[in-house]
């Protein structure tokens, strides 16, 4: 059986949600996904680019421009978002769909919100996902939210990171992940 076609789909990584502090890596981070993008398009695998709009994340501002180094190439989809779920009233389904996308390689932010959210969004949708596990991050939980500990970004993440690999079976489709290196399109 042939490989299900893939797209690399890079989720929130905007200057705004970078700039959290507690953010784990954001610069690793973002060089790892700046380094995948130039692979998935060296090997003619489509790119989907994600932007949250929020009250802090306004539409043509700065703080919702995309990081510094990463820039979607012409014809390469941008699709908008007000929701967790990148799916969730948006175009992505479609554009995916007229891409021939079945396999979604997920790289972003926010590990614990959008970043969730979506890879739940798209097995319940019918696509595999390889969530890449060292080009997504999130900020820390602070103690007065969490009843007196303090969870780091990290710990969210290699939570995330084992679900993903472990619990995300579907009827003819899977969850994985692997690390950016492991990655080939």
């Amino acid at each position: 059986m042939a490989d299900k076609k893939k797209a690399l789909v890079v989720v929130d990584l905007q200057r705004g949600v970078l700039a959290d502090d507690g953010t784990w890596d954001p610069d690793g981070v973002v060089s790892r996904v700046a380094g995948l993008v130039d692979q998935a398009r060296g090997a003619d695998v489509p790119v989907v680019w994600v932007q949250h709009n929020s009250d802090e994340l306004v539409a043509g501002t700065p703080v919702w421009e995309l990081a510094d180094g990463l820039e979607p190439a012409g014809g390469e989809t941008v699709v908008q978002k007000r929701y967790g779920d990148s799916f969730e009233d948006t175009e992505l389904g479609e554009v995916l769909t007229g891409l021939g996308a079945e396999h979604l390689v997920v790289a972003g932010a926010q590990t614990d919100a959008c970043i969730r959210s979506t890879i739940h969004g798209a097995l319940v949708r019918g696509y595999d996902v390889t969530l890449v596990s060292d080009c997504h991050t999130t900020g820390e939980v602070p103690a007065e939210y969490t009843g007196g500990e303090l969870i780091s970004a990290l710990t969210k993440i290699n939570f995330t990171n084992m679900y993903a690999g472990w619990d995300m079976s579907y009827p003819g489709r899977s969850g994985s992940t692997q690390t950016s290196a492991e990655i080939a399109f």
